[in-house]
């Protein structure tokens, strides 16, 4: 753009060319097209020094799909009826009622030998807070009890005020001292960074970090707002000025102070916009469930969290993490680089042990304490939405398929097919008769009460093994050798490690049945809907390839929008 002083980057030599042939999906010409990269000046964009010992395979030497391969794809397909007749079905009727097992459906029980009533389920509605939401449900158990009330909720939009504005000066002194020490700008880290900035997903660790620096407050006192309820738009806003401020970061490196103040105060703004101005300090009355009317006067929002959920010690949890992979040893403990929202507040680890023993410790939790229990799941596979089930084989996928699925947990994490994407609370279990065996899980979500049974799961307990991955549990009951290696220091995975993700992307994350190419699935959930640049990015996908993407599950079939898009004949940029 000449006319503009903008000098275009030209494209560099081939070994950087065949980087990204070799390895597309971080980077942002192949996982954000069509999007211009340029630079206002030289220092703007610093070169990453790349290995060109491995060369890649050019498009000559891929054998091509022939038509005699085809024809015989074909030929085979036709010669079997459980293939036509599976077609004729699934076409008609989509592959969840199809592939559903009608047996294991009606016969998953939705009784439990111990349940924690927790009342009306919430609602995170379009947003990607269910590790905000998760959290304030099992701390509301809490305050119920305290106050001596049925129905309570604290404002999910007053946690998620100050998350993103932690988040905001995270990201940028996180940024600006990778900034300093020379990270390049095209690295795997910082378009990582970059492309996971400012979404809505969290760990029970980073909700702590808030409650702890600020607080909680009721409901109603900081409601709603249709950005809260709604993110998609205040989060690109967000995005927009972070990856402004990044940018000139790199081209002009002496004015990263200047710009990460100015940066915070912009960011505080637009929240403040967006979601309102929180309360510092409130009148707090309120009427017990036996009519008895009780005041406390004026109160601040952490005097509010320490009286009223403070007495559950919930500061003092520990995330246990179900790593399956064989180089992450069980009691040991990991963390996520570059994962957090409060600087200065505690960081994002997790000690892996068996998911035998998770199970033991959420077990003893609802049993002998009486209250919910955080965790974080992939919520996708083998989901019955609308009749709020889970279990490994509620769906015959390969039956109706003629394939083998046979991919256990740790293939599952290592090769991209699973992850944490969302964070819920466990509020029942049935018991066997010995008192240990566990046989199903009841799980308050929060999607709700339109679905499954008022909003509440049912969980089998083979499904809990192989997609339950985090659980947070009170420090005081592990065992003395765990105790013991939460004093050593963390074993650091990279920052796009799938354990870190129900940075629950996330993925979102949210509230979906519909499973996202994973090259688009990000957790901690995350979203829960997509911006305009990853419309634009996946706008050849859905047009040429029909892959259902899910735009907006309470109330457009994923089906429906890819056809819609399809045939709508308007610009990505319009559709977005």
């Amino acid at each position: 753009l000449p006319n503009q002083g903008i000098e275009p980057v030209r494209w560099r030599e081939s070994a950087v060319a065949a980087t990204l042939i070799r390895d597309p999906s971080w980077h942002p010409v192949k996982r954000w097209m069509p999007r211009f990269i340029a630079a206002t000046k030289p220092a703007a964009h610093v070169p990453s020094q790349r290995s060109s010992m491995t060369e890649n395979t050019s498009s000559s030497e891929i054998t091509p799909l022939s038509g005699e391969q085809l024809n015989d794809l074909v030929a085979s397909f036709d010669a079997s009826q459980s293939n036509r007749l599976a077609m004729n079905a699934v076409t008609a009727a989509g592959i969840d009622k199809v592939a559903l097992n009608y047996d294991r459906s009606r016969l998953l029980q939705r009784r439990f030998s111990v349940t924690v009533d927790n009342g009306e389920v919430t609602h995170q509605d379009r947003s990607g807070r269910c590790w905000l939401f998760s959290s304030l449900n099992v701390a509301r158990f809490v305050a119920k009890k305290n106050l001596g009330v049925k129905e309570f909720e604290f404002s999910q939009n007053y946690a998620m005020y100050f998350d993103k504005l932690e988040r905001v000066n995270y990201f940028l002194q996180d940024v600006a001292a990778l900034v300093r020490a020379g990270e390049p700008s095209d690295s795997r880290l910082i378009q990582h960074l970059l492309a996971d900035v400012m979404g809505d997903g969290g760990q029970w660790t980073m909700a702590l970090n808030v409650y702890k620096k600020y607080g909680a407050v009721p409901k109603d006192l900081f409601p709603e707002t249709e950005s809260s309820k709604n993110t998609g738009a205040m989060n690109t806003q967000l995005r927009h000025l972070l990856h402004t401020a990044v940018a000139h970061m790199y081209a002009d490196p002496a004015s990263i102070d200047d710009e990460v103040a100015k940066t915070v105060a912009a960011g505080h703004r637009i929240l403040t916009i967006h979601l309102g101005e929180p309360p510092k300090s409130f009148d707090w009355e309120w009427t017990d469930s036996e009519g008895m009317f009780h005041r406390d006067g004026e109160i601040t929002p952490v005097e509010f969290w320490k009286k009223y959920v403070g007495t559950a010690d919930l500061e003092d949890y520990v995330c246990l993490v179900d790593d399956p992979r064989r180089e992450h040893a069980k009691g040991k403990k990991i963390g996520i680089e570059h994962l957090g929202n409060v600087a200065g507040g505690n960081p994002t680890e997790y000690l892996n042990v068996p998911n035998q023993f998770m199970k033991d410790c959420v077990r003893a939790i609802l049993t002998e304490k009486g209250i919910p229990v955080w965790f974080g799941a992939d919520c996708g596979p083998f989901m019955d939405r609308e009749r709020g089930a889970w279990a490994t084989d509620l769906f015959e996928y390969g039956s109706v398929y003629d394939v083998d699925f046979d991919m256990d947990k740790e293939s599952r994490v290592r090769f991209g097919d699973s992850a944490m994407n969302h964070a819920m609370a466990f509020v029942g279990v049935d018991v066997a008769d010995d008192g240990t065996t566990t046989r199903r899980w009841r799980v308050e979500n929060s999607w709700g009460d339109k679905i499954a049974d008022k909003g509440y799961f049912t969980m089998s307990d083979d499904w809990f093994t192989e997609y339950v991955y985090e659980v947070a549990v009170p420090k005081a009951m592990l065992p003395a050798e765990y105790q013991a290696a939460l004093a050593e220091p963390a074993t650091m995975l990279p920052a796009w490690d799938p354990i870190g993700c129900a940075g629950l992307s996330e993925v979102s994350a949210r509230a979906s049945s519909t499973r996202l190419n994973d090259r688009f699935r990000r957790f901690p959930v995350s979203d829960g809907h997509f911006t305009k640049g990853m419309c634009r990015s996946m706008w050849g996908i859905v047009i040429d390839g029909g892959l259902p993407l899910l735009l907006d599950d309470n109330d457009v079939s994923s089906q429906r929008a890819a056809h819609r898009l399809r045939h709508s004949g308007i610009s990505p940029e319009k559709a977005a």
